[in-house]
This record gives C-alpha cells, sequence and structure tokens, in this order.
C-alpha cells in the first residue's frame, strides 16, 4: 500500500468531517437565534448560507473523493458522476459568491456616512434572500452544461481523457476551451470585487486605527483593539480563500488537457476543500457570541457524554 495513500485517507476523514461539524455549528447557531424569535442581522444571513454551500463542497467533493482514495473507483455509475461534479461546481459558485457578497456588505457597512448610503444599507437585508435564491438558479443554469463532459469510470477508458477526478472521467470536446473561459471570468469577477472590496476594507479600519491610536494606548483592550481583530479576519479569509482558490483553478485546468497522476488528483481535490473546512472556525473565532454557544454547548454535552462512556 502506498504510504501518500494513507496519507490522503485520513487527510480528507479529517477535512471533510471537521470542517462539515464547523460549518453545521455555524448554521445550528443561526436557527437556534431565529427559531429563538431574534432577529437575525443581514450579515448572518450571508454566514449561514456560506456555511450551507460551504457543507455542499465539502461533502460533494471530500465524500467522493475518500472513497476513491481507499481504492473504491466504480462507486458511481454515469449518472452519479454527472450529478455529483454538477453538485459540486454549483455550490463552489454559490460559495464564491456568498464570499464577494459578504465582504462587499462589510465594506459597505464600514463606509456608510452619506444619507443615500445609509437608505441603501436599510434596504439591503430586503435583498439578501432574494439574490441569493436568483444566484442559485444562476449557478444551475450556467453550469447546467459541465454534465455533458463527465462520464462514469466504465463509460470512458480512452487514456487520453482529461482526468480531473479518479472515480469519474473528463471528456475535452471542442467547445471545452470556451466554456472554461467564461466559467473562469465569471470566477474571476467574483474574486476581483472580493480581494478590492476587502483591501478597501483593510484601509479604512487601518486608518480608523491609527486616528484612534492614543485612545488603545491608554485604555487596553485583550486581543488589540476592534479595529486590528477585524482587519485580521478579514485578511485571514481572503488570503486562505484567493490562495486555494487560485493554485487549485490552475491544477484543475491543467487536469482539464492532460492526464495528471493520482496523488496530483487528491491534492488538487484536497485544495479545494481547504477554504470550505477552515472559514467557518475563523468566522466562529471572531465571533465572540458564537464561540460562547459553541462553549456553552460543550459544556452541556459533556456530562451526557461521560454518563454515557461511563455507564
Amino acid at each position: 500500500m502506498v504510504p501518500s495513500d494513507i496519507a490522503f485517507r485520513i487527510i480528507f476523514i479529517f477535512q471533510t468531517g471537521v470542517g462539515g461539524l464547523g460549518n453545521s455549528v455555524l448554521l445550528c447557531y443561526y436557527m437556534f437565534t431565529y427559531l429563538s424569535g431574534h432577529r437575525l442581522k443581514p450579515i448572518d444571513l450571508l454566514i449561514s448560507h456560506l456555511a450551507l454551500v460551504n457543507n455542499g463542497v465539502l461533502f460533494s467533493k471530500g465524500i467522493p473523493q475518500t472513497m476513491a482514495a481507499f481504492g473504491i473507483n466504480n462507486f458511481l455509475d454515469d449518472t452519479g458522476c454527472k450529478l455529483v461534479i454538477y453538485l459540486h461546481r454549483v455550490a463552489r459558485s454559490l460559495s464564491l459568491f456568498t464570499t464577494s457578497s459578504l465582504s462587499g456588505f462589510q465594506a459597505i457597512t464600514i463606509n456608510c456616512k452619506s444619507t443615500r448610503c445609509v437608505n441603501f444599507k436599510a434596504k439591503m437585508p430586503k435583498y439578501i434572500v432574494p439574490s441569493c435564491f436568483l444566484y442559485w438558479a444562476f449557478s444551475l443554469l450556467i453550469y447546467g452544461r459541465s454534465p455533458l463532459n463527465i462520464k462514469g469510470p466504465r463509460e470512458s477508458r480512452n487514456a487520453t481523457e482529461g482526468n480531473e477526478y479518479i472515480y469519474c472521467s473528463f471528456h475535452v470536446s471542442g467547445d471545452t476551451l470556451v466554456y472554461t473561459i467564461m466559467t473562469t471570468l465569471h470566477d474571476l469577477i467574483h474574486v476581483g470585487i472580493m480581494v478590492w472590496t476587502s483591501g478597501f476594507m483593510v484601509l479604512i479600519l487601518y486608518r480608523h486605527h491609527q486616528e484612534t491610536h492614543y485612545i488603545h494606548q491608554n485604555n487596553f483592550t485583550p486581543g488589540g483593539a476592534p479595529e486590528t481583530r477585524a482587519i485580521q479576519t478579514i485578511l485571514l479569509l481572503v488570503s486562505i480563500f484567493v490562495s486555494f482558490y487560485m493554485i487549485n483553478s490552475i491544477m484543475i485546468g491543467y487536469m482539464s488537457f492532460f492526464k495528471p497522476s493520482r496523488w496530483f488528483v487528491h491534492s488538487s481535490a484536497f485544495l479545494a476543500s481547504c477554504f470550505p473546512a477552515c472559514s467557518p472556525f475563523v468566522l466562529i473565532m471572531s465571533d465572540s457570541q458564537v464561540l460562547r454557544y459553541c462553549v456553552a454547548f460543550c459544556q452541556r454535552i459533556k456530562v451526557p457524554i461521560l454518563t454515557f462512556a461511563l455507564g
């Protein structure tokens, strides 16, 4: 047995399990908040939607890739391959949209000073849910063509075909390049929006921190000033997303036209799931209310678990 295969088995199980748990904690927290009669803030709606689609990315990529790492390559037929990969690409697109929307909403919130901006901010909560539904429809439509290039492992044995997946085959057709360019431009627009708005927020928060530096020197707060913590969270989320997205996109482009090694495919799958697995913990650690909820929940289930284990 190859040591790299054993390592990837452990990595995929850990990544999918821990990442899914983190996103589920965020979803449960906001669902509990809503069911308790509290009104969710607009940013809460975006974060809960991000957690939902991130779980979609993790499960549609992590579970099949874990089974492939265990050597089970023919567990999906042609229809199953088309469905799983289609759902993964739709969830990935929605994760990109939600991350850029979250960054844009935060930028508007931080720099909202004029009357027109304040009025727009007041109306934004009305547009968040419809926008999410519209983008769901848009993503389902734009990636509707992608299953045409996917075949089950039994339907294709041609070694010259692209292999973006171990458990399925990716067939390169004549118009694949045009379709790839269109979807790449679509993704890069959202990446550009996210990077620009995040950079703008960092600049605004940095200037504000410099103006109030003397206050923070006289009134020290544990863990740094609120502006500093916000900058760190924004920079961390953006750097994680952009870094993994760009590297994974290059690897996918290579695998679309060349036959990669098994190790290369596993590495690409790992990078594709890094942001969905890491982002919930960045958001949990940056929100004291969610963190307190997690601590209280762990304390409540600690006694029943110990009683069950000892009994």
